[in-house]
């Protein structure tokens, strides 16, 4: 007989790891005892030394469906007197506490709640450890069911047995529940007039006659309707005013998705995994879904049914779903029965409610496979909240606010991060509201009062008001530039410190000379950054206006950039509405409110207005995704640019290239080709100066970040010709390119900062 000590870390705490344990225990025919503790699992067993050779290889090897082990230590210890394998109770201290995300139903639970003879046969809540709501029912730490929105729903006798049975999958599954005891769902109108008869059932029905439902979902509501049905979803669209924005869509299964779309491997991994995110996949030419869905781009958003509602639902109405966010445009989803009945009675024909609450509002998971590897777009449901493990251990406690639009903040605790779901954009006061409530969730779950709050260098952003007025007077405020920031995001995902070449293409961040940066190369580390290249400016006639008036943004790099390049100005003002000409030609004379940028997601946006792909926007980022959209991957040419010395750095001119892609319009030339054009000269360039950078600084890593790189032509482009030329290329993994990730790297430049590395 031996004994031996282990300890496990990583997501291990309410995940059904400990039953898991105590099976394992109970198979080798080991002695002792498991336990919680700390964001990690203790264990203790007694036995042969076979059989606890076998305990720890299963224990690695057979790990439960949501459990992620980040390390197993193990140590020999004397032999005690255990006589039996036990779950003793957690020991609850002052260090980490783990947060489990929620998870799509699993295997077992769905082939319950489709098996007749089962009690839980069609019933809408069914859970078990391996599965089912966790963060957002959630209202303190530790994790118990007096401590979730279930503490109300008294167990009947079958739940507890099972709930009190190690052996049991459901086993201190504390969203445990049946028809007997649980959460219940209905069907209502929005002026509270029930819907008669089987609510799934009648949903369905009114689903198939075109009619718009809200669903109450595990992190707030979804607004549904046939995505086969033009008139249904042009409907939604109206009354949502969300005009020419893409709708996600929830298939009933793996197949279906594959008739509408071109599906990897990989992709087809990422739809079927316990996250359950919504996937952008190129869709077929001959799709079973209408126009309106995803105007104007050749992907579509896909996602499988992740609770037993949603299985029930789809399997009766066996075809896809429009799910858009139960909001109305710019507003947070709504997350409660009598809110939603508020906010959502002008825009939903009837609601499928349930009286299980939601503590946590929480939105869908965004990812896109670029390049064989899964890019967060967005955070929300399934992937946030992620911890995540840090090269360094901080003394002090950090909330970093992270920036206006795309909103989610991050908080630190000795070695481990926690970047929060995604907010949105701040300019809502709702939004805001949202925002201030998730991060005081998050400090009381966490046990954190923030010694120091990073903010974004923006003077205008709320976030940044935020921090400042924040009530914690002795905290140490830190301003961090925002593309530093994107930076220094990428490189503590992947535990670098050194000082890297930071390529950063987006659409704007305020740069320490007061212009819009967004095409940014940097030198940086986590402590400071240098700027050693950039686009050349341009003039925003209007300022942020120009996001929903692309032609403004071409009309100034046409006035600005290309009249020397023999650009036909009087041509292309032809196309800008007649009212405007006057009013732009005066600010281009006079320069008023015309600030100046550099960034890569306006010079994507003027070369969509150019082509006539898109002039106006109806969404931020609409003319750069239709640009990727209508771009012809088999096209490798490349338009001129220059590369102008400016001191010690490079200003990179594309008025060569606006040039060339005007010329080739009017010679004719397909849109596709010349679109494919732009993206290889933007990958083109990128590469020469970071070849420039390399024989002059003799650095050979490049990190990738800002939401342009959420473009998988042009990051494909870019990561093809920097691995050519030999450089090591880092890109996002766990948090999105775009700003729902830089509150990451905004706590980690505080960190160094402020620790004095």
């Amino acid at each position: 007989m031996q004994g031996l000590s282990v300890r496990v870390r990583g997501i291990v705490q309410g995940v059904g790891f400990r039953p898991f344990v105590f099976q394992l225990a109970e198979r080798y025919g080991l002695n002792g005892w498991v336990r919680s503790t700390d964001g990690q699992i203790e264990i203790e067993v007694d036995g042969s030394g076979e059989a606890l050779a076998g305990f720890l290889h299963d224990l690695r090897e057979g790990t439960p469906r949501l459990a992620r082990i980040e390390a197993i230590d193990s140590e020999d210890r004397p032999v005690s007197d255990y006589t039996t394998f036990e779950i003793v109770e957690a020991r609850v201290g002052a260090g980490w506490r783990a947060l489990p995300a929620d998870s799509a139903a699993c295997d077992a639970c769905l082939e319950e709640i489709s098996n007749p003879s089962e009690r839980r046969h069609r019933y809408p809540f069914t859970n078990c450890g391996h599965c089912g709501p966790r963060f957002t029912i959630i209202e303190d730490l530790p994790y118990d069911r007096s401590r979730t929105t279930m503490a109300c729903f008294e167990m009947c006798e079958d739940c507890r047995s099972e709930y009190e049975d190690p052996r049991d999958r459901r086993f201190h599954a504390r969203p445990l529940a049946c028809p007997a005891c649980g959460p219940r769902v209905w069907l209502q109108r929005p002026n509270g007039e029930a819907v008669e008869g089987d609510a799934i059932e009648a949903c369905v029905a009114l689903l198939a006659a075109g009619q718009v439902v809200a669903l109450k979902g595990p992190g707030g509501f979804r607004l549904a309707c046939d995505a086969a049905d033009a008139e249904a979803v042009a409907r939604l669209r109206g009354r949502q005013r969300r005009y020419g924005k893409p709708f996600a869509l929830m298939v009933p299964d793996l197949e279906w998705a594959k008739r509408l779309c071109e599906i990897t491997p990989r992709e087809a991994g990422e739809l079927e995994s316990r996250e359950r995110p919504i996937v952008l996949l190129r869709r077929r030419a001959a799709g079973g879904v209408a126009e309106e869905v995803a105007p104007g781009l050749d992907t579509l958003g896909l996602m499988l049914p992740c609770t037993p509602l949603h299985y029930l639902l789809l399997r009766r109405f066996d075809r896809p779903l429009v799910m858009a966010s139960g909001n109305v445009n710019g507003e947070p989803v709504a997350m409660g029965n009598r809110e939603a009945l508020e906010r959502l009675s002008a825009v939903a024909d009837a609601f499928l409610l349930h009286n299980r609450d939601i503590v946590a509002r929480y939105d869908d998971s965004v990812v896109r496979v670029i390049a064989d590897s899964v890019v967060p777009i967005r955070r929300g449901r399934g992937l946030a909240p992620t911890v995540l493990d840090l090269p360094f251990a901080a003394a002090q406690h950090i909330l970093a606010v992270g920036a206006q639009r795309r909103n989610a903040f991050c908080l630190v605790k000795g070695s481990k991060a926690v970047v929060g779901p995604h907010i949105g954009n701040l300019d809502d006061p709702e939004t805001l509201d949202q925002f201030e409530r998730s991060v005081e969730l998050f400090e009381r779950l966490l046990e954190v009062k923030p010694d120091v709050i990073a903010h974004d260098m923006h003077p205008d952003y709320l976030s940044s008001h935020l921090a400042n007025e924040y009530p914690a007077p002795s905290a140490l405020r830190v301003v961090v530039q925002h593309h530093h920031a994107h930076v220094v995001s990428a490189m503590a995902e992947h535990g670098v410190r050194e000082p890297v070449i930071g390529v950063v293409y987006d659409g704007r961040g305020y740069g320490p000379d007061g212009a819009i940066w967004g095409g940014e190369v940097l030198i940086a580390d986590w402590k400071s950054f240098q700027r050693v290249a950039h686009l050349r400016y341009a003039p925003m006639l209007g300022g942020e206006t120009v996001i929903h008036k692309p032609y403004r943004m071409a009309t100034g790099y046409i006035w600005s950039l290309c009249r020397a390049c023999e650009v036909d100005f009087e041509e292309f003002l032809g196309r800008v509405p007649i009212g405007e000409r006057i009013l732009l030609r005066r600010q281009l004379e006079t320069g008023l409110d015309t600030p100046p940028t550099s960034s890569c997601g306006r010079l994507f946006d003027a070369a969509a207005a150019l082509l006539g792909v898109r002039i106006e926007a109806q969404y931020e980022g609409q003319p750069a995704r239709q640009l990727e959209a209508v771009a012809d991957p088999a096209v490798h040419a490349v338009y001129p640019y220059d590369i102008l010395r400016d001191g010690e750095g490079w200003i990179i001119d594309p008025a060569a290239t606006l040039r060339a892609l005007w010329c080739e319009l009017r010679a004719g030339r397909p849109v596709p080709t010349i679109a494919a054009a732009l993206h290889n000269t933007v990958a083109d360039f990128t590469r020469n100066v970071c070849v420039a950078i390399r024989e002059k600084r003799g650095l050979k890593k490049v990190v990738l970040s800002g939401g342009c790189f959420q473009n998988a032509l042009l990051t494909r482009r870019v990561l093809d010709g920097l691995s050519d030329d030999g450089f090591e290329v880092l890109t996002h993994r766990l948090v999105p390119p775009n700003d729902g990730g830089i509150a990451l790297g905004q706590a980690v430049v505080a960190y160094a900062r402020t620790a004095g590395i």
